[in-house]
């Protein structure tokens, strides 16, 4: 399914965060004791795979590459990026490390109707039978409620994976792990953290390194439990004192996205801090490319 892209980034409300935060201590107990609450049923985690462990390591982005965030559109990289993160639809940069992005727990807009259509049930209601949706984006999200719609909606967005293989991407960014915080606490970070290790498992079955982006409360989760994620995509870790958070799950595999609207000072404390360990990019918030009158991108020196 072949569509334009909507360019977006991810914050979760003040309020948001702080319900995260408190719940976030017995959510990541009760999965790593292996259990997932599903709405208000309890179910078995998915059992490890039985397969051959994967026969050569996932690629990784080079630790502290300049870093071309293109989900807005194409273009050619700036002089000295190794590493360009461009939507699934488009076509990777073979001379650099390319990420492929997916929107992997949320619709777009434009497909509504496809999805509607096709998956009717992978679109998370409420109880008067109205979608649930992200007012930022306007992007509803899929229900992921139960091991059954996992299974349905991986169907769709893993054959998305395994096309970013055949076209030659050598990582996957999925994007709105966080969209359980948006969900008037119908999903749950179970919930995502179930999909999130099922796209790492069809990632690394595509010899697919997987990113996490954002959820700076899951990292730990996340990084450490079986089919974990291998590095992060994180916006605004400065402007939301959350890198470390990042740094501590992942190390030096972590890319930073701060915006030109956001604290003044975010991108040069970034780079201060962690502009030679890290990758640390300063974009407009609508992510145009290169010719638009809007686009900014700027590393640290």
């Amino acid at each position: 399914m072949t569509r334009p892209r909507v360019t977006r980034r991810r914050r979760t409300s003040g309020a948001g965060r702080r319900r995260v935060a408190l719940g976030c201590a017995l959510v990541l107990a009760l999965y790593a004791a292996g259990c997932e609450r599903v709405g208000q049923q309890s179910v078995d985690a998915d059992p490890p795979p039985t397969a051959a462990p994967v026969a050569a390591p996932v690629l990784l982005p080079p630790p502290g590459g300049r870093f071309s965030y293109q989900i807005g559109g194409a273009y050619p990289p700036p002089a000295g990026v190794t590493i360009v993160d461009r939507d699934h639809t488009t076509a990777p940069d073979p001379r650099v490390f390319s990420i492929c992005y997916l929107n992997a727990f949320q619709a777009q807009p434009d497909a509504v109707t496809w999805w509607t259509t096709h998956h009717p049930d992978l679109l998370l209601r409420d109880a008067g039978g109205s979608l649930v949706i992200d007012q930022q984006w306007h992007e509803p999200l899929f229900d992921i409620r139960t091991a059954t719609r996992q299974d349905e909606l991986m169907t769709v967005v893993g054959s998305w994976v395994d096309d970013c293989a055949a076209r030659g991407y050598r990582a996957v960014e999925a994007d709105n792990l966080d969209s359980y915080t948006r969900s008037d606490g119908l999903l749950s970070a179970n919930d995502a953290l179930l999909l999130g290790r099922r796209l790492a498992e069809r990632a690394h079955r595509a010899r697919l390194s997987l990113g996490q982006k954002n959820a700076a409360e899951l990292s730990a989760a996340a990084r450490g439990l079986g089919f974990d994620f291998d590095f992060a995509v994180a916006e605004e870790c400065q402007a939301y004192s959350e890198c470390e958070t990042y740094t501590a799950a992942y190390g030096a595999h972590l890319i930073e996205i701060e915006y030109t609207d956001g604290p003044s000072s975010a991108f040069t404390t970034a780079c201060g801090l962690r502009g030679k360990d890290v990758s640390v990019v300063l974009r407009d918030r609508d992510v145009t490319p290169l010719g638009d009158p809007r686009y900014v991108e700027r590393y640290c020196p």
